[in-house]
């Protein structure tokens, strides 16, 4: 069996919609882009190096499109590197509807999500699921995913989409790695799935020093 690793980018107050671009989800969001001020060498370095060995991409219908109108054309320049890996990779598309996918290598999933995620972890080694809100939040309540990579950034905007509404239940991760920042104020934390559910406490009893 593979590994899922969600990859998502947040503000402080966990917004997670549209980072990257002001035309990604503009419906009633006027902060697309906000990432971009933020996105550091140190950042590009990092998520490189997590997209290393990568062998597929799983991704929602509205990520899946800003994809594929972007990476096809982007061979020969600044993000080749980028490009060449999700070019060659096979896709998988999560869509009610039935959305193009005139993207080389892509495929979209069938009507049992939780099922078809299953066969495609079984299938690959290291599946990447970038952005995706809503395919996130399936992810969390079927427990489908091993692996998150969450790189917080100095912003609050207070209004958006976040990156736990109403998908996760409770669960333990684990830190796999000490936490990464860069000189802009970014922070990459990298955490693993684990299969317990959080246990409660006393911190009097427990020597704590709290009263």
């Amino acid at each position: 069996m593979g590994t899922v690793h969600i990859d998502l980018y947040a503000t402080l107050d966990l917004v997670g919609q549209a980072p990257g671009g002001p035309d990604e989800d503009p419906d009633g969001f006027g902060f697309g882009g906000w990432q971009a001020p933020l996105f550091d060498e140190t950042v590009g370095r990092h998520v490189r190096a997590g997209m290393r060995g990568m062998d597929a991409l799983l991704l929602g219908r509205r990520t899946y499109q800003i994809f594929a109108a972007f990476w096809p054309h982007q061979a020969d320049g600044v993000d080749a590197e980028f490009a060449a890996l999700f070019n060659s990779v096979p896709k998988y598309v999560a869509s009610r509807g039935n959305p193009t996918l005139d993207w080389a290598g892509s495929t979209q999933l069938g009507p049992d999500l939780a099922g078809a995620v299953r066969e495609v972890r079984d299938r690959h080694e290291h599946v990447h699921v970038i952005g995706s809100l809503n395919l996130v939040q399936t992810l969390l309540r079927e427990r489908l995913c091993d692996r998150l990579n969450l790189w917080i950034f100095p912003i609050l905007l207070g209004v958006g989409k976040k990156v736990f509404d109403g998908g996760a239940i409770p669960a333990e991760l684990a830190l796999l790695e000490p936490p990464v920042t860069s000189p802009a104020g970014a922070v990459l934390l990298r955490y693993g799935f684990g299969t317990g559910t959080p246990r409660g406490g006393d911190m009097r009893r427990e020597g704590r020093g709290v009263t």
